[in-house]
């Protein structure tokens, strides 16, 4: 074994490749290959989109194991620990048998270079197939076609939403970005969308390649019924009153439709009965998305870190109205659209403390602080803050009992939080 221990197996990871992002299939399916080159012994449920993926991953997970079927899971990234990326029945892997598929993985690849992240994703199919689970689901790193997870040809695919993120790699408008996560879907296999208005792209991509594309509000919907309960119809099929997934955010309701449909696809592989759907809805938890911790001042978690998701927690701020004053601990990545971020948000908050993120990528207080001053908001700006931890000091500070602090801006600030707020699924 190259390494005993899972930090020294990563940073040697980090730097294997040229490139921290090269996106590709050729190498990842290579090194698989000489690992596994069996097909899946499992149901695979690929699943890519814009926003909503983590979520969706957590509720399919939970249902289905409400229903008693064994499932694993690997999404990225991790708030805290790298072991939260792989999953079996909702327990995170062992730091050993990790380092194990990493060692195996290493012998297999013989010269064969890989990115930190295809390193992480063979090793989880490796421990996936050694299991194996009954089911399997993946989340996408980034965008789809390209994406390492794609090596795995799903049983159903899902993309949620199209929106512009990772435009360095993806493209600089949904068109391009749709055509991107459109890449999961296979011939002949159902492809899931939640976007309500769907690129023509992703839509073109599944009529030519004969995927069975079916998305929200077109072939499938999920809609209230009461203040706590919803039902869902399409395919055939009917479930009614339903509970609201216990995931916050009015986002939910339509991630939660969108896993119905993945469920119905997979019906006579894998029943589901009522019971276990309302059970699975009831169970879920998923830190890190509007986590909501109470106390004299509320602190909100949530990783939103593109326009899309900016919007969808100022929102989510609207209808969870505080009788204090909204504090915003901010740190995003360099690379993101930060003025689009701001401009989303900029009614939803009274005070700012934008923060630094030392990690490849991470943007800096001063570049978020410029942003700030550009839209007006130097007056509602605390002060710049070289970490999350001393923005999130001089916020809790500042706030007094009925305030509120929302910290957001991406996995890594949210991460950072969590660390000193609460426990992973609190």
């Amino acid at each position: 074994m190259r390494f005993d221990n899972l930090s020294d197996w990563l940073t040697w990871q980090e730097s294997l490749h040229p490139r921290a992002i090269d996106l590709g299939l050729e190498r990842v399916r290579q090194v698989l290959q000489r690992l596994h080159p069996e097909p899946p012994p499992f149901a695979v449920i690929t699943i890519g989109g814009t926003n909503g993926k983590g979520s969706c991953v957590a509720l399919t997970e939970s249902i289905y194991r409400a229903a008693g079927y064994s499932v694993a899971t690997y999404t990225s990234p991790h708030l805290i620990r790298y072991t939260e990326r792989i999953r079996f029945n909702g327990v995170e892997v062992e730091e050993e048998a990790l380092c194990a598929a990493f060692d195996r993985l290493d012998r297999a690849r013989g010269d064969i270079s890989l990115t930190y992240f295809e390193f992480g994703t063979l090793a989880a199919l490796d421990l996936f197939y050694r299991a194996p689970p009954e089911v399997v689901v993946l989340e996408v790193g980034m965008g789809g076609r390209l994406d390492a997870v794609n090596v795995i040809d799903p049983d159903v695919a899902v993309v949620t939403t199209v929106d512009r993120d990772h435009t360095e790699w993806l493209g600089s408008d949904r068109e391009a970005i749709g055509r991107e996560k459109a890449g999961i879907f296979r011939t002949g296999r159902p492809a899931i969308c939640g976007d309500r208005n769907p690129p023509g792209s992703l839509s073109d991509h599944a009529e030519s390649i004969g995927a069975q594309l079916m998305c929200l509000g077109r072939e499938f919907h999920g809609e209230p019924t009461g203040p706590d309960s919803w039902c869902w119809r399409g395919q055939g099929a009917r479930r009614e009153a339903l509970p609201q997934p216990a995931l916050r955010g009015a986002a939910q309701l339509g991630n939660a439709a969108v896993v119905l449909a993945v469920i119905q696809q997979l019906d006579r592989r894998l029943p589901v009965t009522q019971a276990q759907v309302r059970e699975g809805l009831l169970g879920v938890r998923l830190p890190g998305r509007f986590q909501v911790i109470p106390g004299d001042v509320t602190v909100i978690l949530d990783v939103a870190h593109n326009p899309q998701a900016a919007a969808e927690l100022a929102a989510n701020l609207y209808h969870l109205p505080c009788t204090g004053r909204t504090h915003a601990v901010a740190a995003l990545l360099g690379d993101k659209e930060i003025a689009a971020v701001v401009e989303r948000l900029k009614e939803a908050i009274d005070c700012w403390y934008p923060a630094g993120l030392a990690v490849v990528r991470g943007g800096d207080a001063g570049l978020l602080g410029d942003v700030l001053e550009q839209a007006g908001l130097a007056s509602k700006t605390a002060g710049l803050f070289d970490d999350v931890a001393h923005a999130l000091a001089a916020a809790r500070s500042a706030a007094e009992p009925g305030d509120r602090i929302v910290v957001f801006g991406s996995f890594y600030t949210v991460g950072a939080a969590l660390g000193r707020e609460a426990a992973p699924g609190a």
